[in-house]
């Protein structure tokens, strides 16, 4: 079984894949009964992953989003 951490960074990644970073945000605010905390969302986006792996998925996103 995959830790929660993991499916939201895959769910959130999917997401963003498909509507775009902003869109993305957008739609988990739509969702979400409380009020979104982007600040506290994003102390625990990454907890699980490398500063190796966050850049190697930033640089992949930007290449894959080029124009």
């Amino acid at each position: 079984m995959k830790t929660d951490t993991l499916v939201r960074t895959e769910g959130m990644n999917t997401l963003i894949k498909n509507l775009g970073l902003i869109e993305a945000e957008r739609f988990v605010m739509l969702i979400q009964k409380e009020t979104f905390d982007y600040t506290k969302w994003q102390e625990n986006l990454f907890e699980d992953m490398t500063i190796d792996e966050i850049y190697n998925n930033a640089a992949k996103l930007r290449e894959e989003n080029k124009p």
